[in-house]
């Protein structure tokens, strides 16, 4: 008996304005407008897809286009040749050389408290 390891999958040609949730990993190749909620899984935008939607899901890879903001409780991704307009919250972010993102950066989600002496400041002394 085997243990089926692959993920969903939304092939290229699928177009899907709403709300997606699910709680296996999926690979997304084409045009999604709306929501992704993958709560404890991995979520893939594949070199093919064009996502308009904001994402939640444990790990994200993005190979393709997203507008949307990220959200994930491990780690981001973003591929060489990809293009992400918009905010992530993560634990942790990889971007590779040739990868277009514009948007802001949270790394804190997960951190229970600042370490002694590390305080946010902004001004700068000479």
């Amino acid at each position: 008996m085997a243990v089926e390891n692959t993920p969903a999958r939304l092939g290229k040609t699928v177009v899907i304005r709403g709300e997606i949730k699910g709680s296996e990993d999926l690979v997304i190749d084409g045009n999604v407008e709306g929501t992704v909620q993958l709560s404890e899984n991995r979520l893939t935008i594949g070199p093919n897809a064009n996502v308009v939607a904001d994402l939640s899901a444990k790990d994200v890879l993005i190979l393709g286009n997203l507008k949307g903001n990220i959200v994930a409780t491990g780690r981001v991704e973003l591929r060489a040749g990809s293009v992400v307009e918009g905010d992530v919250r993560a634990l942790r972010l990889a971007i590779e050389d040739n990868a277009l993102f514009r948007g802001k950066v949270d790394l804190t989600q997960g951190a229970t408290r600042v370490p002694d002496g590390a305080h946010a400041s902004t001004t700068g002394g000479n």
